[in-house]
This record gives C-alpha cells, sequence and structure tokens, in this order.
C-alpha cells in the first residue's frame, strides 16, 4: 500500500521500469490469431510479425460495459467509474449513482455507502436481477434510493459530473438528478475474441482455468492470468497474484 493516494498509471509504469531492469522484452502489438493445434504455439500480430513459443500466458483482462454514451467519454476519471473499489474513496459524504440491476451493482453500491452520503441505483425495469439476498440488502439500506424503470441518457458537468439526465422507458418522460459520480455496473466482457474458441471458456465467457494448475486452461501449456479468468474479484492484486501463479506453472512446465 502507498500512505499517499497514487494513479493507477504511475504503478503500471513503476511496474513496467522493474521488469525491463530485470531482461523483460516488450512487444507493443495485437495479437490477431493464435494457434495451438501444435508445437510451437504461434501468435500472429497486427503488424505481421508470428511468435513462436512453448507455453504462452494469456492475460488479457476484461472491458468494463460502458452506456456508450457521447457524454460518458468526457467524465471517465473524472466522475464516471466502472470500479467502486478502486474509485469509492474519492466520493466521500459525496451524492453518487450506480448503473445496474445484477449482484455486481448491488456489491457496488452497498460498498459505496461507506463513502458517500447518498447513493442512488438506477436500474432500467422494475425489479433486479441480483440474487435476493442482495437485493433485500440495497432495498433495506437507509442510504440507498432505488430508481426504477430508467435509463441514463446524458451526463452533465463543468469538469466533473454535476447531473445526470434520465428517461423514463413506460411514458419516456425525462428528468434531471443532481449528484457527483456515477458507477456503471453493467457488466465486464473478457477479450477473449482473439482466441476464436481455441480454449475452454465458463459460462459467463472467461478463459475456464484449473485443468492440471491454478492457471492452467484447456490447451496443455497454455495458462490465463487475471482479469481474463477472473468474473468474481477483478482486482489489480488478485491479478498480479495469478501472474506469479502463471509464470510458476509455466516455469514448471517447461522443466517438465
Amino acid at each position: 500500500g502507498f500512505g499517499d493516494v497514487i494513479q493507477g498509471p504511475w504503478l503500471m509504469e513503476q511496474m513496467k521500469e522493474q521488469a525491463v531492469k530485470v531482461g523483460t522484452q516488450f512487444h507493443h502489438d495485437i495479437v490477431n490469431s493464435v494457434k495451438f493445434d501444435d508445437k510451437p504455439f504461434l501468435a500472429e500480430t497486427d503488424s505481421g510479425i508470428t511468435f513462436n513459443s512453448k507455453t504462452i500466458i494469456i492475460a488479457t483482462g476484461a472491458q468494463a460495459r460502458w452506456l456508450n454514451l457521447e457524454s460518458e467519454n468526457k467524465f471517465k476519471g473524472f466522475g464516471i467509474s466502472a470500479c467502486a473499489t478502486c474509485d469509492g474513496f474519492f466520493f466521500k459524504e459525496k451524492i453518487v449513482a450506480v448503473v445496474g440491476g445484477g449482484d455486481s451493482a448491488m456489491e457496488e453500491a452497498l460498498f459505496l455507502t461507506k463513502f458517500a452520503s447518498k447513493v442512488y441505483v438506477i436500474h432500467r425495469r422494475d425489479q433486479f436481477r441480483a440474487s435476493q439476498i442482495m437485493q433485500d440488502r440495497v432495498l433495506n439500506h437507509e442510504q440507498i434510493e432505488v430508481v426504477w424503470n430508467k435509463t441514463v441518457e446524458k451526463i452533465n458537468g463543468d469538469g466533473s459530473v454535476s447531473s445526470i439526465e434520465l428517461k423514463d422507458v413506460e411514458n419516456e418522460t425525462t428528468s434531471e438528478l443532481e449528484l457527483d459520480g456515477v458507477f456503471v455496473a453493467i457488466g465486464h466482457d473478457p477479450n477473449v475474441k482473439f482466441l476464436d474458441g481455441l480454449v475452454e471458456l465458463d459460462e459467463k465467457g472467461y478463459i475456464k482455468t484449473g485443468f492440471t494448475t491454478e492457471t492452467s486452461t484447456s490447451v496443455p501449456g497454455v495458462f490465463a492470468a487475471g482479469d481474463v479468468a477472473d468474473s468474481l474479484y477483478r482486482q489489480a492484486i488478485t491479478a498480479a497474484g495469478t501472474g506469479c501463479q502463471a509464470a510458476m506453472d509455466v516455469e514448471r512446465w517447461l522443466d517438465h
């Protein structure tokens, strides 16, 4: 931990510098496809380079689903977030909204009550998809107010978020809600399209692991780490932990 608040990009740069100093080679490119049916494995990139390797660790992460509003991009990092655990502290004694109706949205809303003075939960339907116990906790919490049958149409502010415009899905009337932050909790999509179904995925579309070791996939010699294989925790520290596990699994695989 750090005594003073730090920025994520700075921490990433420090990690990269450490990796470079111990001999890691970085190649900035996009992997378009992989081939696992023969050895060595092949990873074909956007620049036309093909990498050959005895093992591969897939650590492509997961992308948060956003509202796809033009005004949304303007305020990302300035009042709009997809991670309450990451950014909740910055909204101490402020008013925030969580958009979503699943378990993740319930968890985000409950977590934010530790910091925010009031939490709105905005859902486009008249009932949640979340488990009953999570619904009960949200519906009975004195700091949380649920806004049913509404969608977020626009986010307003001057430098930071000051309000959002809502549309009623039943009668299409609009209203404005003043607040300081918006947390989007409508799910994540793991970045697995380039794999083209070559490794087994779980029911949520994340890479399934644990076949022979904690990070092993359905293809022997291919391992996965971080959010691409984790639909539950999705934190930097858990991703780093599985990264360590994958590195050790690879070393043992190569020794074997």
